[in-house]
């Protein structure tokens, strides 16, 4: 497996990750035998970093994970954890808490769910708009200096607020949507992480399975699958969209590739300081993931790459409005 590093911090991670969310949250049923066994194939592959949520289906995922991990050595793997979004029984999103006594309370109930004696990184999912960042990120360096963390972590936020963070606490990596279809970060969060030395962890970069070339008009939306909700998949913006798919499958059946591999091999060309995250529930997706890993985009490739999907071409925002609109990263 090739390995990266996340930014100044020195902490080497292979060059792609596994996001769980899936497995338990958010795009319809999921199996969890399939679960597991794509957790233990991501091992064997060479995959070192498994990112997941204490909210993603309230704790399920983290206890998932715990259960996949269950003897393996500590050392073969990172686990990346967010924190601070708020939901009632029924799964609705509440807000968000990232006091101190809140960052401790509920790193003390993800130790136990994980079965772990530390986390790997920590970070808060969202920024919280009643707390200072500053609060938030001096109660995990306090948590980093007990030994129970031990790397600090930030998710959607802008550049002024990773800066404001990184003169606390030196902030290892920024989790953040970026792909051929979401390419917000470029103009100022990228420069700013760079010059701090933060990595960025780059999630969506399927878009949600959008940019996979699974995705088809006809395809319907699982109870409890988000997408179903999501600009990108609803009428005129998904036919939209689909058109753009089709033009990177042209540049992928030119070079022997699929969608999925492009779009993971175009985020891998961005720089050796990011890594994407693969959102993939079962073992074939996974497989066909770790594929861009063989794949190598020349200048003229990632040139009609991005000739295909130019910046801002995709339809619709990559959130519903609300939620666009507690998004620290859209404010830039």
């Amino acid at each position: 497996m090739i390995t990266r590093t996340l930014g100044a911090s020195g902490l080497r991670v292979s060059a792609l990750g596994l996001g769980c969310m899936g497995m338990s949250d958010l795009y319809g049923p999921a199996d969890e035998t399939e679960s597991i066994a794509t957790i233990h194939a991501a091992l064997d592959a060479g995959v070192t970093l498994f990112d997941t949520g204490d909210y993603y289906g309230a704790g399920h995922n983290e206890m998932l994970i715990g259960t996949a991990l269950r003897g393996i050595p500590r050392e073969r793997f990172l686990v990346s954890v967010k924190f601070g979004a708020l939901r009632d029984p029924g799964g609705a999103w509440l807000g968000f808490d990232s006091r101190p006594a809140a960052v401790k309370n509920a790193l003390a109930y993800t130790l136990r769910r994980l079965r772990m004696d530390h986390i790997d990184v920590y970070r808060p999912g969202r920024l919280d708009p009643a707390v200072p960042i500053e609060d938030t990120v001096g109660a995990i360096a306090e948590m980093i200096k007990a030994g129970y963390v031990r790397h600090l972590g930030l998710s959607e936020v802008g550049a002024e607020t990773l800066r404001k963070a990184h003169a606390v606490q030196a902030v290892t990596d920024l989790q953040i949507e970026y792909s051929l279809f979401s390419r917000g970060i470029e103009a100022k969060i990228l420069p700013a992480a760079r010059a701090l030395g933060v990595g960025i962890t780059a999630y969506g970069v399927l878009s949600r399975g959008l940019l996979s070339g699974h995705w088809s008009k006809e395809r319907s939306h699982a109870k409890g699958d988000i997408r179903g909700f999501l600009p990108r998949f609803s009428g005129e913006n998904l036919a939209r969209n689909l058109a753009l798919v089709e033009a990177v499958g042209d540049v992928a059946r030119a070079k022997g590739a699929t969608v999925a591999q492009l779009a993971f091999a175009w985020v891998l060309s961005r720089g050796e300081d990011i890594v994407p995250l693969v959102g993939a529930r079962r073992r074939d997706r996974l497989t066909e993931a770790l594929g861009a890993l063989d794949v190598t985009l020349s200048p003229q490739d990632i040139a009609r790459l991005e000739a295909a999907v130019p910046a801002g071409a995709a339809a619709g925002t990559r959130y519903d409005a609300r939620q666009m609109g507690i998004l620290d990263s859209e404010r830039g």
